[in-house]
């Protein structure tokens, strides 16, 4: 487990935000050779975007989930779930 904090330079809503978080760890998995990546997410909206339960409107929204799509394929194996909040 590793734990990463990260900060904007930019405003972002909370969808954007939990976003950017996901991407961010999905490169940092990538550049350390991970080949299996279980995602514990507490974003139902971003878990069922993602996994296809919904369907992204907003562009800046289908641009991110776009980008995550094209990340997946660096893994062998991606899973992401909704983890709730404690």
């Amino acid at each position: 487990m590793i734990e990463q904090a990260l900060r904007f330079a930019f405003k972002a809503s909370n969808n954007q935000a939990e976003y950017e978080a996901l991407v961010a760890g999905m490169l940092l998995a990538k550049e350390m050779g991970a080949r299996s990546l279980l995602v514990k997410s507490d974003s139902l909206l971003i878990t069922w975007l993602v996994m296809g339960e919904y369907q992204a409107k907003d562009p800046q929204m289908v641009a991110y989930l776009e980008y995550v799509r094209l990340l997946r394929e660096a893994f062998d194996t991606f899973e992401l779930v909704l983890f709730p909040k404690e």
